[in-house]
């Protein structure tokens, strides 16, 4: 299904949930609405598959307009967050639930939810109830009960949520191996960066009621457009006075803006370890937190505190240890534009605007 959202906006009562909201998705995209609680995400879900009626604008589906059409004239399946299933049926009759209401046959509903229980890791499971299965089936049976009726549009609000996390990072790889096998376009609502990054052909960031941007996730990771997603998506940290960092003191040309600068734009080490010691700038070490593979390292430079990593295979830092510190580049933002700048005491690329 081809998806066109024109002037979207949702009002409730003073709160205005939705903000002047368009976009387009092409059939069988997975796509993931991507931002903090109360941005307005699971407002345009719900108003996709007509749980909601927009204040005003267009929501069209395949060339047809369809904001009278109520839910079930939509050819939506529906993913809840909390999953929604019956407690008193059977993983069989809650997959059936959607077929039985459209009355078909039972040969036909039968075939279906036994083809969908196997596709979903499920069969065998068809005689037991909700509560006797772990929280990722219950999910599972969530999705194969929206797809029982073969809907054109799966929409998902935070399927994830209620989940373990290790449970959740094999849900994440078995529902995008699932949706792509299926072709179906589907949305996806969530507040987990890394659940975005990992699942969605393209992310929507949506902030305030507001559409920031939209793109594929390495698109908006490299080239934000706006100072929101630029500070929302990766973890980075923002300098009031880039100026005074070596390498972009023309930044003063611009008076206001400010930078940020991401961990893995920053190099830190002992002098002999840098290439270009001349682009270095005195640091101290502030802290340092074991990840696992590597280090997560915060650094003062002055009163900047910057946070980057350190590899296990170099000598490790101790706090209060004078390091020098290479910031590669940064994204500088004002009120106007944002755009990135290379440290000039390297080889002096211009800034490229993005």
């Amino acid at each position: 299904m081809h998806i066109e959202v024109r002037g979207l906006n949702k009002q409730f009562g003073d709160f205005q949930a939705v903000r002047d909201v368009s976009f387009d998705i092409a059939k069988g995209q997975l796509i993931g609405l991507l931002g903090p609680s109360g941005g307005g995400k699971t407002s345009i879900l719900r108003m996709l598959a007509g749980l909601e009626s927009p204040t005003s604008g267009d929501i069209v589906f395949h060339g047809k307009r369809v904001n009278d059409l109520p839910p079930q004239e939509r050819g939506i399946g529906f993913v809840f967050q909390n999953y929604a299933l019956f407690k008193h049926m059977t993983v069989y009759d809650n997959v059936a639930f959607g077929l039985k209401v459209k009355k078909a046959a039972k040969d036909v509903i039968r075939e279906r939810v036994m083809s969908l229980l196997e596709l979903t890791g499920l069969k065998g499971f068809e005689h037991r109830y909700p509560h006797q299965l772990s929280g990722g089936q219950r999910q599972r049976v969530a999705f194969a009960r929206a797809l029982a009726p073969q809907p054109q549009l799966l929409l998902l609000d935070e399927p994830f949520a209620a989940i373990d996390a290790k449970i959740r990072t094999e849900l994440r790889t078995w529902l995008k191996e699932m949706i792509e096998r299926l072709g179906i376009t589907s949305i996806f609502v969530t507040h987990d960066q890394d659940e975005a990054i990992e699942v969605a052909d393209e992310i929507m960031i949506i902030n305030k009621g507001r559409l920031e941007q939209k793109g594929t996730p390495w698109d908006i990771y490299k080239s934000p457009q706006t100072q929101f997603v630029a500070s929302f998506i990766g973890e980075s940290t923002i300098v009031d006075q880039v100026e005074q960092l070596k390498g972009f003191e023309e930044a003063a040309n611009w008076p206001g803006t400010k930078a940020l600068i991401r961990p893995e734009y920053i190099e830190i080490g002992k002098r002999h370890e840098f290439r270009l010691p001349s682009a270095t700038i005195a640091g101290k070490v502030k802290h340092l937190h074991f990840r696992g593979s590597e280090w997560m390292v915060e650094v003062m430079v002055g009163d900047i505190k910057l946070i980057t990593y350190r590899s296990l295979e170099k000598d490790v830092l101790q706090p209060g240890e004078e390091i020098n510190v290479l910031i590669h580049r940064a994204y500088l933002f004002n009120d106007n534009d944002t755009w990135i700048m290379e440290n000039k005491q390297k080889e002096d690329p211009m800034p490229v605007h993005i």
